[in-house]
Order: structure tokens, then C-alpha cells, then sequence
């Protein structure tokens, strides 16, 4: 046998059998001339044979990719927005407010609306609605057309039971919107606070005590705070910062780290022969620090009551799953653009609640915390410097300002 008679041979094998022969036969002359592997044995990215696409168990193998890349889309759309939210928290200064009024801050809104956070949590509920109301609307539309049988049902119902239960899904969207915004406005609130003492802390501990344990002390508890709170905070990095190796040490085995700051800022300062008033203001801004901790505490542990979550959640997708059959006799086709922009409207009043309600990591903790440090360290210098201007004062300025006091 020739060199050619061999390869048209072993490109065209014969038949074994008339039918199955054939079948075979012509598959092999569609895989040579497309240049297509056999799809019986197509193989993933790390070698493993996948089953014929066609055959049923190709389709099932198909049908549980589609389910499991459906499933990981809700776990895709909370990665992307657990992952941006660090870089979202704003810390406004006077040029960020100038951008934030602009008149062109509306273009600006639009063109990141797809990378807004949550825009992207809106996903899974949204096309989830939207999805189940084009599947109402082709079955009504091929009912409507007679392509299915007659003895299937239009479905469509009254709109009045929704122009009656709008207001009171309106009212319980406003109350958890208001009531996530007040938890919110009084994390900012104890924050405040907690950067205010320890800025008239440290104030106090250079003019009257001198103390530099005591000053990383006072520096380190609103680090400690931050990272109490914030998850996936690291607080070793945080503290090492400002504290030594032994103070580090021994604060890291704590099991409540601020509280350990807190008991020794107290026994240092408890320990010191200090009068009266100066102990009073001293120990003020220490009740401030326990205060604003067990509000920190009570506002990450104890979230709106659940069942009103839970209420709005299930309002929420059950008037859109039957919005569809409401509007099928006014709006027809256009049921599905109304589904979409009502859901994503909805949803996203919602979203924002459930996102403000859990308010330290939407508060740009890291940089106030920053801010104070920055601000205690000038003060430290200041202290030395001011002291030493006043002390220079010519003659005739300190008898004026002698006269004036008196």
C-alpha cells in the first residue's frame, strides 16, 4: 500500500458497521476538515475529559455549571462590595466639598453608577425580579396569541391592591432608612468624642504630668478602638506603631484591648500626686473613653430588630414578584422596563439602610485616627515652643497683660 493510499486510509477509516460506520465516518471527516477535537473527548483547562455536550449527561453537566454560576453571583456581588468599601469613606475637606456641590456632580454619579457598591448588591434581587417578569410577560404574550393552549389563564389581576399597599411599603422603607441614618449619626457623634478626649488628654498629660507611657497610652486606645471594631482590622500593626514591644505584648493578650488601655491610663493617672481639680478633669475625659466604648459595643451588637428587617425583605420581594400580573393590562411589554426601574429603586433605598445600620466601617475612622495623631504630635511641640515665646515676652507686655488679669 502507497503513502497515499495509507493516509486516506487513516483518514477515513472504514466502516465496522453499515449505520454506526457511517455515523463514525462522517464525524471524523467533520473534525479533520474543521479542525475540531472529538467532543467526546474535550478536555478542560487541566486535562480532565468532559462529556460529549450533547449527550444527557453533557446536558446535566451544563445545566449545574449554569445553577452553580447563578448561586456564585450573590457570593460575587457582596466580594466586590465587602472589597471597596474601605476605599469609599469619606473624610471631606474644603476641596472635596467644592467637588461634592458641583453642578456637575450629577454626570459624576452616573458615570460610576456600575461601580457603586451598591449598584453591584442590587444585583441578585433585581435581575432576580426583573428575570421572573419577562417570564410572566412571554407567557401571557404566547397565551394572548394563542400559541399555548386555551385552557391556559391570562395572568393578570386589579392594580388597587397595590396603589393600596404602596404607602405602606413607602412608610416601612422611610423608617428603616431613618432609623440605620440615627445609628449612624451617633457612631459619628461618639467618635467625636473619643478624638476629643484624647486630644484634651494628651493636652493634659503634657502640661501637668509629663509622662510618656502615659502619652502612648492615651495615642494607642482610639487605635485600639478602631480595630475593636472594624473586622479584619490588625491591631499589632495598628499598636506597634506607639506602643513598645512589652507594653505591645501584654496589650495583645488582653482580651478586650481598649478596656486594658483604659484600666492603665486610669492606674497612672490614679498613682500620680495631683490636686483635686486636676484629678476631677483628668478623670472626666476617662468616663468619656468607658462611655463611648459601651456605645461603640451596643451599637455593633445590636442591630435593628430582626423581625422588621426580615418584614421589609419579604414586602419587598413579594410585591415585586406579583408586580408583573398587576401591570400586565396598562403596560403589556412595558411590564418588564417598570419591573426593572421599581425594583432597583426599592432595593436601593433598602440596600443603603441595611449599609449604614452597621455605621464604623462606612466612617473614615482610619484617617480621623490618623488626624489625631498627627494633631497631638504638633501639640507636644507647641507646648515647648508656646511656653518658651511667653517666657521671652518683653518687660512692658507682661506688666499690660498683669494690669488686664487683675
Amino acid at each position: 500500500m502507497n503513502r497515499c493510499a495509507l493516509d486516506r486510509e487513516q483518514r477515513f477509516p472504514p466502516a465496522v458497521t453499515r449505520g454506526r460506520g457511517h455515523r463514525q465516518q462522517r464525524r471524523f471527516v467533520f473534525q479533520v476538515f474543521c479542525q475540531i477535537p472529538d467532543p467526546r473527548q474535550w478536555r478542560g483547562p487541566r486535562g480532565k475529559i468532559i462529556a460529549n455536550p450533547f449527550s444527557l449527561d453533557g446536558i446535566r453537566e451544563a445545566r449545574l455549571d449554569i445553577f452553580r454560576w447563578i448561586a456564585s453571583v450573590p457570593e460575587w456581588a457582596d466580594a466586590q462590595k465587602e472589597q471597596n468599601m474601605p476605599n469609599r469613606r469619606a473624610f471631606y475637606s474644603n476641596n472635596d466639598w467644592l467637588r461634592h456641590r458641583s453642578s456637575l456632580r450629577h454626570a459624576r454619579h452616573m458615570a460610576s453608577t456600575f461601580s457603586s457598591r451598591v449598584i453591584i448588591s442590587l444585583i441578585p434581587p433585581v435581575f432576580t425580579v426583573t428575570g421572573i417578569s419577562v417570564l410572566v410577560t412571554l407567557y401571557n404574550a404566547l397565551v394572548e396569541s394563542r400559541w399555548a393552549p386555551g385552557f391556559l389563564p391570562v395572568l393578570h389581576a386589579p392594580s388597587l391592591p397595590y396603589e393600596l399597599t404602596a404607602p405602606a411599603l413607602a412608610l416601612l422603607l422611610v423608617f428603616r432608612t431613618d432609623t440605620s441614618y440615627s445609628r449612624y449619626d451617633e457612631a459619628r457623634k461618639t467618635w467625636t468624642e473619643v478624638i476629643s478626649s484624647t486630644k484634651n488628654l494628651a493636652r493634659l498629660t503634657e502640661a501637668w504630668i509629663h509622662n510618656d507611657d502615659l502619652m502612648r497610652y492615651i495615642v494607642a486606645f482610639p487605635l485600639a478602638l478602631k480595630c475593636h471594631l472594624i473586622m479584619g482590622s490588625d491591631m499589632e500593626a495598628e499598636l506597634r506603631k506607639v506602643l513598645d514591644e512589652r507594653d505591645l505584648a501584654f496589650v495583645l493578650n488582653a482580651k478586650h484591648r481598649p478596656n486594658c488601655l483604659l484600666q492603665m491610663i486610669f492606674q497612672i493617672i490614679d498613682g500620680l500626686s495631683l490636686g483635686e481639680t486636676q484629678q476631677v478633669l483628668l478623670h472626666e475625659n476617662i468616663s468619656t473613653y468607658n462611655r463611648s466604648v459601651s456605645v461603640c459595643e451596643r451599637l455593633i451588637r445590636t442591630p435593628i430588630p430582626l423581625s422588621y428587617t426580615r418584614l421589609t425583605s419579604r414586602f419587598l420581594i413579594l410585591w415585586h414578584l406579583g408586580l408583573p400580573i398587576a401591570l400586565w393590562d396598562t403596560c403589556n411589554w412595558l411590564v418588564i422596563p417598570s419591573t426593572f426601574f421599581s425594583s432597583a429603586a426599592l432595593f436601593c433605598i433598602e440596600e443603603v439602610g441595611v449599609l449604614i445600620e452597621e455605621p464604623f466601617p462606612m466612617l473614615a475612622l482610619d484617617r480621623m485616627c490618623e488626624v489625631a495623631l498627627l494633631n497631638i504630635k504638633e501639640m507636644t511641640e507647641l507646648h515647648a515652643k508656646v511656653g518658651r515665646h511667653i517666657q521671652t515676652q518683653p518687660e512692658e507686655q507682661q506688666q499690660t497683660n498683669g494690669r488686664l488679669r487683675t
